[in-house]
């Protein structure tokens, strides 16, 4: 696999986190490819698998857009989108080999596959992160992505909702095809939390993508789908004995109530819980009770940083690349890591349908100044410095760009730099 480079660096009062984003950098691009049949690929599942799976790929891809691979991200996107089909039941290929072909390890046949439930809405939510990122509109005119799309919030959910309610369950019996979370052990519920927030988070992004196609009834439609989720799960699934959200529907109709990993943080991850104090009960009930391994840990800085949480956002970047931590080789470490740097800490958020890129940092306490450069956004690479209540930023390379920090919004063009006062 040959190894790729990215002019990204990162330079910070703390040598800790200059230590952890050089380490994290050079572990991900050692992941990156350009030279085998399936095209530029990044792995993204079990180290030397040599595959990449849906829920790896989506939860990577903010890093690696940062690193300069968003190519190789769409590249494996459009691999997932035009793998739908009929006879799959509208899933795709849940893994897929750098030869482009069904990672045997999760696929037998079209009759005998791995899949969860939440991977197609995931893919949606993702493909409209990376146009925001990129600008790319093949990201809402590719008609191999508008198909994933129209099959996945249609047919898809038709397929696999056998209770009428408009939302995907998995059946007892049905094995490994169809697992309602992304949780994966025994108790094989109906319906997960995490997948009911990943289709709103996919019907969110998709009414986005139709109000830029100019399709704005379709827009509404989805955004109303979007908001019925949002509140089904807000009024049903909260629950007020234990001061948490359930994390799934067992198969006999009933709620589990126990903690259950992803099943609590997806639906911060997604967007699900609007901010107030449920949310805020729900930061707190996974600080306390946690993840169980590298793959989960890996989520907790956007689930920090999404809630403002910027002390235990950092706090699990450094762990995440601690030496002592368990598989922190595992490909999602080390992206999560990059990405997280950069739309976290230094609070970056290319708005490429508004056409500037937002600038709300996150320093934790005791970090004094952090500068990143390299950082490769919509058109442009550029370089962003935070410190003493000030964002320098640097357009590096490319056309003029639009930044915005609070309610000031400059323009910056090639080669220019302009300092911001954040609110």
């Amino acid at each position: 696999m040959s190894k790729l480079t990215s002019p990204f660096k990162l330079q910070s009062s703390s040598r800790s986190l200059e230590a952890a984003a050089r380490w994290a950098a050079e572990q991900a691009l050692a992941y990156a490819s350009e030279g085998d049949p399936v095209g530029p690929w990044y792995e993204a599942a079990l180290p030397r698998r040599e595959a990449f799976c849906m829920r790896d790929v989506a939860h990577m891809s903010a890093g690696a857009a940062v690193l300069g691979l968003g190519a190789h991200t769409k590249n494996m996107l459009l691999h997932f989108a035009s793998q739908i089909s009929a006879s799959k039941d509208w899933c795709t290929y849940w893994e897929i080999t750098k030869d482009g072909l069904p990672c045997p390890d999760d696929y037998t046949s079209d009759d005998d596959f791995w899949y969860n439930l939440p991977a197609n809405f995931d893919i949606i939510d993702c493909c409209y992160r990376q146009f925001l990122w990129s600008g790319d509109r093949d990201y809402l005119q590719d008609e191999r992505f508008l198909h994933f799309y129209e099959r996945s919030l249609n047919d898809y959910v038709r397929r696999w909702d056998r209770d009428g309610d408009g939302i995907p369950d998995h059946v007892q019996g049905e094995g490994r095809r169809g697992i309602a979370s992304y949780v994966e052990d025994s108790l094989t519920p109906k319906v997960g939390g995490d997948l009911i927030a990943a289709q709103y988070a996919a019907y969110s992004a998709y009414s986005a993508i139709a109000r830029l196609r100019g399709e704005n009834d379709t827009a509404a439609h989805y955004g109303g789908l979007a908001e019925r989720l949002r509140l089904i799960y807000d009024e049903q699934w909260w629950g007020e004995p234990n001061q948490r959200f359930n994390a799934a529907i067992l198969q006999d109709g009933n709620y589990y109530t126990a903690y259950y990993l992803s099943a609590h943080y997806m639906p911060i991850y997604f967007g699900l819980i609007a901010s107030g104090e449920k949310r805020a009960l729900a930061v707190n009930d996974i600080k306390r009770n946690g993840v169980s391994n590298v793959e989960e840990l890996s989520h907790l800085p956007d689930v920090y940083y999404k809630t403002g949480e910027k002390d235990a956002a950092y706090e699990a970047l450094l762990q995440l690349c601690n030496e002592q931590t368990a598989r922190r080789e595992y490909p999602e470490v080390s992206y999560s890591v990059i990405g997280n740097i950069v739309t976290g800490l230094l609070g970056v958020k290319p708005l490429a349908d508004r056409g500037f890129i937002e600038i709300a940092p996150q320093l934790p306490s005791g970090l004094e100044w952090v500068r990143a450069e390299g950082i490769a956004v919509l058109d442009n690479q550029i370089a962003i410095e935070i410190g003493d209540g000030m964002a320098k930023v640097t357009n590096e390379h490319g056309p003029e760009i639009q930044v915005r920090a609070g309610d000031r919004l400059l323009a910056i063009g090639e080669g220019a730099a302009a300092a911001m006062r954040l609110p």
